[in-house]
């Protein structure tokens, strides 16, 4: 498989969120976890190898880059969504730089026109982080439903926001993320996308995320351990 240009995170590297999410379509359906070894490379070959218990590893090279494996124990808690209008209104908060290693994010940065837009800010009143999010006609299939990787790289950005909302902005790279995508976002229409902290210890910060339908009905959570480099 190959992880395009057009979907990096860093400039440099694949999208955390959303190399997760192809890593996660080759493993049984269902909720799974995906740990990223290492940077994921661009529009270069990444071989995939079974491993035990279902599990797949993801190499180029000689490099492991990622291991994908079920989790059908995962369960996360998950707030109460937001409105719409709620999500508007947080995302003209957005905190990120319009420059830096992850402007030209294909979810979140600033520096692109063609980016998802997704761009999570605080929401009054309430630990969490929001934003609007329209998916494009090319992120879905014949009829009209999302595929799940991008619905996975909507879920991994708004959780670093989440992590370090209300304190500087630090460097930290999604380290782990599991995914449980129940339902279809559809193209065209305006989602929701929320994400709230869970735990901070050290360098290592976890947080969660979540989509909704228009109509408040969850589709898509998402847990993600994100660290800090020494």
């Amino acid at each position: 498989m190959v992880v395009s240009e057009r979907f990096n995170g860093p400039l440099d590297s694949g999208n955390g969120g959303y190399s997760a999410g192809v890593f996660a379509s080759r493993v049984a359906p269902g909720p799974v976890e995906v740990d990223l070894r290492s940077p994921i490379p661009l529009d270069e070959p990444i071989d995939a190898q079974p491993g035990d218990g279902g599990a797949i590893r993801f190499a180029s090279g000689e490099t492991l880059i990622a291991e994908a494996r079920p989790a059908p124990g995962f369960d996360l808690p998950i707030p109460d969504p937001v409105s719409v209008e709620e999500a508007r209104e947080a995302a003209t908060r957005y905190p990120a730089p319009p420059d830096g290693m992850f402007s030209r994010c294909f979810v979140c940065g600033r520096a692109r026109e063609d980016s998802f837009g997704v761009f999570a800010g605080p929401v009054d009143d309430r630990s969490m982080v929001a934003s609007p999010w329209t998916p494009p006609a090319w992120t879905a299939d014949e009829e009209g439903r999302v595929r799940p990787e991008f619905a996975w790289a909507a879920l991994d950005c708004p959780t670093y926001f989440a992590a370090f909302s209300g304190s500087e902005l630090p460097i930290a790279f999604m380290a782990k993320v599991t995914a449980s995508t129940p339902g279809h976002a559809v193209a065209g229409e305006e989602h929701v996308v929320i994400a709230w902290p869970i735990s901070t210890e050290g360098r290592k910060h976890r947080a969660g995320s979540a989509i909704f339908s228009p109509e408040g009905r969850r589709l898509a959570v998402a847990e993600v351990l994100l660290i800090e480099p020494r």
